[in-house]
């Protein structure tokens, strides 16, 4: 099914798309202003993988840093610059854009690119919810024995002397944490564009139909904001399937940005006494030492006053929210978050068990 891109569309994928992000993903008015341009800039249509010919080549685009990095600068021109960088190193053409994540900004991610470039965007992310490693979005391509990963990330400011461009091919981890590295480099935040796929192989790894879901999600939460705050975040618990586990105010709220991440802990107190960690996204979340949900699960924030979605970089000491916890089940998630082994960082940088509670054990 092909959908035109307008902008209509991109308010509903932009919000629906942050609550996805579980409290990363992305601003969400940076993915409007990149969303608003691809609509204005022509026809650019959404589409299915069923749409495409198996051999079409996809490229994934994404950012990748701490999004409370105070010294991040990254110019639109730069996304259009990493994918160019892709098919000169590859020597491909490329047939479509998916992006790796969802979020405020992820979920809309490649439409601004794809619209400048005369290509479709393919509604198979690698993700369906946002995550704080790129290996996470890989689509099981960390388990190919021998693939080689080439990845182009741009940042940084020409005038300040930040400014970042690389282009790297080896194994996908070490990939994956040169780009990381070039984030803080270039002051917090890069464009990324990485590891181009055949249709043949995202229908089978990418987190098919995510894109449409985030539409859908923000729909209806546009449709109820009109009854109040709480309607609005009752109308994401709805169609998620998740819950709103309290209400209550942001206490002890502790964020350092290190490595390219934001990492940091708070409490909710309120009508239930809860505590969330994060890692750009939250990771638990716990009532009185008790675990209620753990990434993959979707838990996310909003502004009580408004029904807003407040990623992990954006909320306040004081602030009242709102929490809700989806679990992963009911969310669509890519290949690579079925990988035990990437869980480990996340346990090293919380220091929370997580994997027993993931897979058992």
């Amino acid at each position: 099914m092909k959908t035109l891109i307008t902008k209509e569309l991109v308010d509903y994928a932009v919000l629906g798309g942050a609550v996805l992000g579980g409290g990363g993903g992305g601003r969400r008015e940076t993915g409007r202003r990149m969303g608003y341009l691809a609509a204005e800039v022509g026809r650019t249509w959404l589409v299915d993988v069923e749409d495409l010919d198996d051999e079409t080549w996809l490229l994934m685009v994404s950012s990748v840093g701490a999004p409370a990095a105070k010294e991040q600068y990254v110019e639109l021109r730069y996304y259009v610059r990493a994918v160019r960088l892709i098919e000169e190193a590859a020597g491909i053409k490329i047939g479509g854009i998916i992006t790796n994540e969802a979020g405020g900004m992820a979920t809309v991610n490649g439409w601004l690119q794809a619209a400048l470039l005369g290509l479709p965007v393919v509604d198979a992310p690698g993700n369906g919810r946002a995550h704080p490693t790129g290996i996470m979005g890989a689509i099981g391509l960390e388990r190919e024995t021998g693939y080689e990963s080439i990845q182009a990330a741009i940042g940084g400011h020409p005038d300040f002397g930040t400014y970042v461009e690389i282009v790297v091919r080896g194994e996908l981890s070490r990939c994956d944490n040169l780009v990381r590295q070039a984030a803080v480099q270039a002051g917090g935040l890069v464009a990324v564009a990485r590891n181009p796929v055949r249709v043949s192989y995202a229908r089978k790894n990418s987190a098919i139909g995510a894109i449409r879901r985030a539409v859908s999600l923000g729909r209806e939460m546009l449709a109820a904001s009109g009854q109040g705050a709480r309607a609005m975040v009752g109308a994401a618990a709805r169609n998620l399937g998740g819950q709103i586990t309290g209400q209550g105010r942001v206490a002890n709220l502790e964020l350092v940005t290190t490595g390219g991440f934001d990492v940091g802990r708070m409490d909710i107190t309120g009508t239930r006494n809860l505590e969330l960690t994060f890692w750009n996204e939250y990771m638990t979340l716990e009532e009185d030492g008790r675990r209620i949900g753990t990434f993959p699960d979707l838990i996310m924030t909003f502004a009580a006053d408004s029904g807003e979605p407040l990623t992990s970089a954006e909320i306040q000491e004081g602030q009242e929210v709102y929490v809700l916890h989806v679990p992963r089940e009911r969310l669509i998630l890519g290949s690579s978050l079925r990988n035990r082994e990437l869980y480990l960082p996340l346990e090293r940088a919380t220091g929370k068990e997580i994997i027993r509670y993931v897979f058992g054990g």
